[in-house]
């Protein structure tokens, strides 16, 4: 929803929704990772918050993941992230890199999986933000004329 003033006329509101969307799309392209630097990415977190210890083969986003941030096969070492982390905070997308790079050191989610993501301190932040993309992707969308 982009909220504007109401004296602005439709041709004023059609220009100025196109400048932010193009200034929204050139913020998104400069902050979107490419497959080698999210590699790198998720070895330096695995160094800082693992010791190293959780080394992937590959690491890249796909486009096929619609009810799930990431996955993980520990069994090839391979990390996906649904392309839909794409321009979210850097802070999230770490959180979910780390929450797959646990499951290269434990398989589920018990006690012993949480405890290596308490290591990282955005992690409630971080699932809290994506509980709420969850959650605002279930309400109606608003058409930000109230109805009288």
């Amino acid at each position: 929803m982009v909220l504007i003033p109401a004296r602005m006329s439709e041709a004023e509101e059609r220009r100025w929704v196109g400048v932010m969307l193009d200034k929204l799309a050139a913020q998104e392209s400069r902050s979107v990772l490419g497959d080698r630097e999210l590699t790198e990415r998720a070895l330096r977190l695995s160094e800082q918050y693992f010791d190293g210890r959780a080394r992937p083969g590959s690491v890249r986003w796909v486009t096929n993941q619609n009810t799930r941030w990431g996955s993980c096969t520990p069994s090839e070492g391979s990390i996906r992230l649904s392309h839909r982390l794409q321009g979210m905070p850097e802070y999230v997308v770490d959180y979910v890199l780390l929450h797959e790079l646990a499951h290269l050191l434990v398989p589920g989610h018990g006690p012993r999986f949480w405890r290596l993501l308490e290591a990282y301190p955005r992690t409630e932040r971080a699932r809290g933000y994506l509980e709420g993309v969850v959650a605002a992707g279930r309400l109606p969308h608003l058409t930000g004329a109230a109805e009288e």
